[in-house]
């Protein structure tokens, strides 16, 4: 697959009217769901009447599917496509359908072409109703197509037409002998009761291959069944320890209401720890402060304080001392 050709498949899609939009990105793996889609929608572009089988959910209808379609474009659009490619469903299918989306898209230019011409010329006479002509565009698209490939075909046949006159001319002009004519036809008919026989062998080996499926498929289903069975048993029948499970899971669960209310606890306690350290400290570092400015308030204070008590001291009367006679006075009362 190469993006050339993933490109010109999108643009011709998309020029052709298909409703969904088509990614490069689609076809990087299998998407066989989005090429059966894109198959269903360009058998009705040549035959809208055409009843092909749509489903594609087991694989044996999708290998039907991908034989109708690929028997229909032989036969009405004359199209040979790889059903291998068709079916793998990526990228080289991509190359199947490009065959068919040529085809219509060139079908398609070449009617716009026509019909542009048509326009143009008789544009002031009538207007083209699109709804009226669907049907004959229709028409027009499947001839150009059958037009496009019996024209190619027919070139092919005429480029061998030189070697096969001469062919034909040599064989006309030789005499038959009967002995070669009798030995050519027994050799033919062997050939054919030899392809009989072989074919006859792949019926037989395919009926017996189909009795061992079937023996195996059945096998497959007991045993399915078996192990459904005991899947069923297995879960209506509660463990033995499934009690002390839930003992046990309780237990953790109050443990664990408690760690967690413990925790909550001690988290609101260091937080006020570091809030009365805070404010123990503010309160150092406000004392340190006060006792630093109380000391420099001393400092300056202390020669003032003593030159004026010394003024006192010599200014202050001296205190009167009693006399003996009044202290004795004063015992004696």
């Amino acid at each position: 697959m190469s993006f050339r050709d993933l490109r010109n498949f999108t643009e011709m899609m998309r020029a052709l009217g298909y409703p969904r939009l088509i990614s490069m990105e689609n076809f990087r793996t299998p998407n066989f769901t989005l090429v059966a889609e894109i198959l269903i929608w360009l058998v009705k572009r040549y035959e809208p009447q055409m009843d092909i089988p749509t489903d594609v959910d087991t694989e044996s209808d999708r290998i039907f599917f991908i034989k109708a379609v690929a028997q229909f474009m032989a036969t009405k659009a004359h199209i040979k496509v790889n059903t291998k490619r068709l079916y793998q469903a990526d990228g080289y299918a991509v190359k199947e359908m490009l065959k068919i989306t040529s085809v219509l898209y060139s079908a398609m230019k070449t009617k716009q072409m026509a019909l542009g011409d048509l326009i143009e010329e008789d544009n002031s006479k009538f207007k083209f109703d699109l709804s009226s002509k669907v049907s004959d565009l229709k028409a027009a698209r499947q001839l150009a197509s059958e037009v496009t490939s019996k024209g190619a075909s027919l070139y092919d046949l005429l480029g061998k037409e030189v070697d096969l006159r001469e062919m034909r001319t040599a064989a006309i002009a030789r005499p038959l002998e009967i002995n070669e004519t009798e030995k050519a036809l027994r050799a033919a008919i062997k050939e054919v009761l030899q392809s009989v026989e072989e074919t006859k062998d792949m019926l037989s080996n395919v009926v017996s291959d189909e009795t061992s499926l079937d023996a195996k498929i059945e096998k497959k289903k007991q045993e399915l069944e078996r192990n459904r069975k005991r899947l069923q048993t297995l879960q209506s029948v509660r463990p033995a320890f499934m009690d002390e499970y839930e003992k046990i899971e309780e237990d953790l669960q109050k443990q664990y209401e408690t760690f967690v209310e413990k925790f909550r606890n001690l988290c609101f306690l260091e937080s006020q720890l570091d809030e009365y350290h805070r404010l123990e400290q503010e309160r150092f570092e406000v004392c340190v402060m006060f006792s630093a400015v109380k000391d420099e308030d001393s400092d300056m204070d202390v020669p003032e304080d003593e030159g004026s008590d010394s003024d006192m001291d010599e200014s202050r009367p001296s205190k009167p001392r009693p006399t003996q006679n009044g202290i004795m006075a004063g015992t004696q009362t």
